[in-house]
């Protein structure tokens, strides 16, 4: 028999087949080996790794990632969650093509470049008697490398039924949410071992280098599963012969097999062996099945639901569908044969083997056993090595792989039936049920699969569940129809039984019982000033004048809204809280000859100058701007840079107030409006500079819906701007304007997180600015990472150019690198006391953040001695 190198694993039959075959450039000690006959075992499909950044993909954090085009968004641009076609994924075989394997990314890509990969580096620390660090290299050059076939399976496939009987927090996926392929690389036990774990460890922690809102991705398994051979998981480096692609964790990821995917952490960095599971925000509040009982509600009121570990979801539990019938295929009964060859898959976890696929045509009164393709066991007969990784599966009766089901069918059965019922069974007697099991996350979604079939002119019409490219299904079309998608009868209706009629919204009456009083146009305007406030919303007048004073906009956004309709702003940025107050303040209903007078346009005001403005905003109307630049700071967060209407124009906004901006709404219709504090300089022309935060899709939330609709708006968009809001605003020397009273101030602390840090930054450039401002500031600047302080060059710059003692800079972070030498963790009661010094009538502490710091440190100062009228949050 000939012989080549390890390194040179294919048989000259396997490499005349079409693959792309690429190796890891780390020369691994040659030795001698039988060439191979791999023709029983199923072999890769003909793979063609994408070369061309799609253009959807390059205004994204992932510009530097090529992507196949079929692929199903499911979370929009960013971040990128897709699945195959079904279709296309099942014609593939066995075997994914990496083009084609699904991706649950959280948040962008890692750049890892070629010249970086060899010195990749994984820690292994925590409980160990040997704390470790190894390289991409010496992971491949030090321990025994092995290739096994492995499903991975997304957590929440099939999701998407449970989205459309109830929103769950999860993002819709379809059937597809899981690809099989062939890794090579170590068994995660070797490494560990290399560690030596102490007597008390139970867990394996793992972290990976995608940064993401919530720190790095991590997550954890039980030790005794990593050191049980049975249960195969390992480290992984390649994917079907080929390095792993960026979007599956280049260079190097876990792999934990029967398993759900998010246990299989991408772009492995840190190992971490403890004595409990992983504090991890992604293992807490990602990957769990809460009770059916709990609400979205309940779970975000009450914390404690996700810290339960009996919910905690490991072991995949066993699943079906059907690739064929395909979703909308018709079948022309003209020219069908006698029998219909019904196709699909089904998986289980933990390393049961799938025991019996069962269909049936009259609702589950009977059932015809399938056939059933274990593909995986082939492997088990192999003897050698692929891709530079030993096969050894003779010994394991795990089974870690989907398995394909088929059933010919007559065609007069199916003729005669309304749908086709797919189940699957696993080896502990654990089939699939009936009726769903619905949870807040909308995960492990595994009941009977159920395919339609309609009858339409000698036609048979398929239809499945759900679509993931869109609308479509017959869940959704039964939901639409009345239908009670949990009546056991999929939605619908036996005889006798009444339609389900969907429950009314319930809107918020805004209206004083008792007042009837109609107002014409005449005693609106004479009433619209700045100080009796009246305006309408939804055709009802109110009088704002009682408040002025405590308005969290300030006055002016109250005297802005005066003499116009406001419905469409205060609808949009208004809370169910400050609806509820509006009967307080309401004086009585407009006529329809007023309204639509007012709607017309009118009143008078400052819209239509003679002469160009000096400055862009006004008050009572909405000025048209154009987005003309987006920088990018960091992966979520970009400056928006916005031309005003002429080139010698200025904004008009005082320092420390806020401008509201509005934007078509893409997904819903009408409008988005939000108030934001730009960080350009105040007399700066022509143009004016925007710092925001994109909140992106997350595991449990959805994203911004304002920043999410920015960061998509093509370049020359119009932007409608409107403002000055606000309470606060800084006069200078110490002068400080809120709610309309002056008062003088000799120092300012300043509170901040993330982009909290714009109205603090604005008042702080103004005092730095002004050498003969006698004003002290501390800064308290609260964030995760390192790359998250914003604003850091010109921070750096105020406390650079500060040479009597009038400007402190304090960053902490609660995710700061090992290098980081400022403060650890959040802004706390003793970094507060610490720098903000005892409470004074001359000290203002002006706060700005997300809303669980504000109120906690609202809480803080309270209890220090601080009162109310010297805290300001914007």
């Amino acid at each position: 028999m000939s012989t080549t190198t390890i390194t040179q694993v294919w048989t000259d039959k396997v490499l005349s087949k079409p693959h792309t075959l690429k190796s890891t450039q780390i020369r691994v000690e040659e030795q001698e080996i039988p060439v191979l006959d791999t023709s029983d075992i199923p072999l890769p499909p003909p793979s063609k790794e994408p070369s061309e950044v799609l253009s959807i993909d390059k205004g994204t954090p992932d510009s530097h990632v090529p992507r196949d085009p079929r692929l199903i968004r499911l979370t929009g641009v960013h971040p990128f969650n897709v699945e195959a076609p079904l279709t296309a994924l099942y014609r593939e075989g066995f075997l994914t093509s990496p083009e084609l394997f699904y991706v649950r990314n959280h948040g962008p890509v890692p750049h890892v470049r070629d010249e970086e990969i060899p010195s990749w580096e994984i820690s292994i620390e925590g409980l160990v008697e040997k704390p470790i660090t190894l390289t991409f290299k010496q992971i491949l050059q030090n321990f025994d490398q092995i290739t096994a076939p492995i499903t991975l399976v997304c957590a929440g496939n099939r999701r998407k039924e449970q989205n459309t009987v109830r929103k769950s927090k999860g993002f819709s996926w379809g059937p597809a949410g899981l690809s099989t392929a062939l890794f090579t690389g170590p068994m995660m036990a070797d490494i560990i071992k290399s560690a030596k774990p102490l007597r008390r460890a139970r867990y394996v922690c793992m972290e990976g280098a995608d940064k993401l809102p919530n720190g790095y991705y991590g997550t954890s398994v039980k030790l005794n599963w990593v050191m049980d051979p049975n249960r195969g998981i390992m480290l992984a480096h390649k994917m079907n012969g080929e390095d792993l692609r960026p979007d599956h964790g280049r260079p190097l990821r876990a792999v934990v097999p029967g398993q759900i995917g998010g246990r299989s952490v991408k772009w492995l960095k840190k190992l971490i062996v403890t004595e409990a599971p992983s504090d991890n925000w992604y293992h807490i509040y990602d990957n769990r099945v809460l009770p059916t009982m709990v609400t979205p509600d309940m779970s975000s009121q009450e914390p404690s639901w996700w810290r339960d570990e009996r919910y905690a979801i490991y072991d995949l539990n066993v699943n079906s569908a059907a690739a064929f019938p395909q979703h909308k295929e018709v079948l022309d009964l003209a020219s069908a044969g006698p029998f219909y060859t019904a196709k699909g898959y089904a998986y289980a976890g933990g390393g049961r083997r799938v025991t019996r696929v069962e269909i049936s045509l009259d609702r589950g009164k009977s059932w015809r056993l399938a056939n059933i393709e274990y593909a995986e066991d082939k492997y088990r007969d192999f003897e050698g090595s692929l891709y530079g990784g030993r096969v050894d599966m003779s010994w394991r009766e795990a089974c870690f792989c989907w398995s394909f089901w088929s059933l010919d069918i007559p065609t007069s059965d199916l003729e005669n039936s309304d749908a086709l019922l797919v189940r699957a069974m696993d080896e502990a007697l654990s089939p699939q049920p009936r009726d769903m099991y619905w949870s807040v996350l909308g995960m492990m979604n595994n009941p009977w699969f159920r395919v339609t079939i309609a009858k339409e002119n000698g036609k048979l019409l398929f239809e499945h569940p759900t679509d993931p490219t869109g609308p479509g299904g017959w869940m959704e079309r039964v939901k639409k129809a009345g239908g009670d998608l949990t009546n056991g009868n999929w939605g619908e209706r036996q005889e006798g039984e009444e339609i389900i009629e969907p429950e009314p919204v319930q809107d918020i009456n805004m209206k004083k019982e008792g007042v009837n009083r109609v107002i014409d146009l005449e005693e609106f305007k004479k009433n619209s000033t700045d100080e009796s406030p009246w305006f309408v919303v939804n055709g009802e007048v109110y009088d704002g004048t009682a408040f002025l004073e405590g308005h969290p906009g300030g006055a002016q956004s109250i005297i802005s809204a005066a003499g116009t309709d406001a419905s469409e702003e205060f609808l949009a940025i208004h809370s169910e809280t400050a609806k509820k107050m509006m009967p307080d303040y309401h004086i009585g209903t407009l006529n329809k000859t007023s309204l639509e007078a007012l709607l017309k346009g009118d009143i008078a005001d400052d819209t239509s100058p003679t002469t160009p403005r000096d400055t862009f905003l006004t008050p009572k109307s909405w000025k048209k701007a154009t987005l003309i630049k987006k920088t990018t700071v960091s992966w979520d967060t970009r400056i928006f840079t916005l031309g005003l209407e002429h080139a010698d124009q200025t904004l008009g906004l005082p320092t420390g107030q806020h401008l509201m901006i509005k934007i078509p709404d893409p997904t819903a219709g009408g409008a988005i409006i939000r108030s934001y504090t730009p960080i350009s300089e105040t007399n700066q022309r022509g143009t004016v500079d925007i710092l925001i935060k994109i909140y992106f899709d997350s595991p449990t939330l959805p994203g911004g819906k304002m920043t999410t609709a920015l960061d998509k708006l093509p370049l020359n968009s119009v932007i409608e701007c409107k403002g000055p809001t606000g309470r606060f605003e800084y006069l200078g020397n110490g002068q400080v304007l809120v709610g309309g009273k002056e008062r003088t101030v000799q120092s300012f602390v300043m509170i901040c997180g993330g982009t909290g840090i714009t109205p603090v930054f604005q008042v702080l450039r103004a005092v730095m600015q002004d050498e003969q401002d006698p004003t002290t500031c501390v800064l308290l600047d609260g964030n995760r990472q390192e790359e998250d302080i914003l604003c850091r060059i010109e921070l750096n710059a105020f406390e650079d150019m500060d040479k009597v003692g009038k400007c402190k800079i304090v960053h902490t972070l609660t995710k700061g690198p090992e290098n980081w030498t400022g403060r650890r963790g959040r802004i706390d009661e003793e970094l507060i006391e610490e720098y903000a010094g005892s409470p004074n009538d001359q000290t203002m502490v002006l706060v700005c953040g997300p809303e669980a710091m504000e109120k906690a440190s609202k809480k803080i100062l309270l209890s220090l001695g601080w009162t109310e009228s010297n805290l300001h949050y914007f």
